[in-house]
């Protein structure tokens, strides 16, 4: 049975938190770009861009990643490329992800990022960081620490996909 966590005003209080503190560590927008990892990364990537548009007046450019194929964990990884339409090189990047769990997903982003470009860094946001991490990956921006046993998993919904915005518990 799913239980509620984080409604749709607190998630976008925590959504707000990370855009400021993005500005912040970044000493602004220039030369920034943000990845969103598919499915609901994309959409908070989305969120944050607007965001930062909105404090800034600077325009970011979102990068959907799907990652099904760089997964070390998944049968699905063919060795086959992504090919980002926008240039990376040089541009400092924001991952964004919706749950960081083991690491092995932002693992998977990396690879693929790696294989677009060099970019200047590379930065991870995500909505809930829930513990449990099987690699040495930690995020630099958070919106919840959540932590869960490992019986039990995380889903956040956005309004975009789910048709409603919040956070369960499971």
């Amino acid at each position: 049975m799913a239980k509620e966590i984080v409604d749709a005003m607190a998630m976008q209080r925590a959504l707000t938190r990370i855009t400021y503190e993005i500005i912040e560590k970044n000493k602004g927008v220039t030369n920034l770009a943000i990845v969103g990892i598919k499915t609901r990364g994309v959409f908070i990537a989305q969120r944050i861009a607007e965001r930062l548009q909105q404090l800034e007046g600077a325009t970011i450019p979102v990068i959907p990643l799907d990652i099904t194929h760089y997964r070390d964990d998944d049968n699905q990884n063919t060795g086959e490329k992504i090919s980002f339409e926008e240039n990376i090189d040089n541009k400092r990047i924001i991952l964004v992800d919706d749950v960081l769990f083991t690491g092995r997903t932002i693992r998977a982003a990396l690879d693929a990022i790696m294989d677009n470009g060099r970019p200047a860094a590379v930065n991870l946001a995500v909505l809930v960081d829930r513990g449990h991490r099987e690699l040495p990956i930690r995020a630099d921006f958070v919106g919840k620490n959540i932590p869960t046993a490992t019986s039990e998993s995380i889903r956040v919904k956005m309004k975009e996909f789910d048709g409603m915005d919040g956070i369960e518990i499971q």
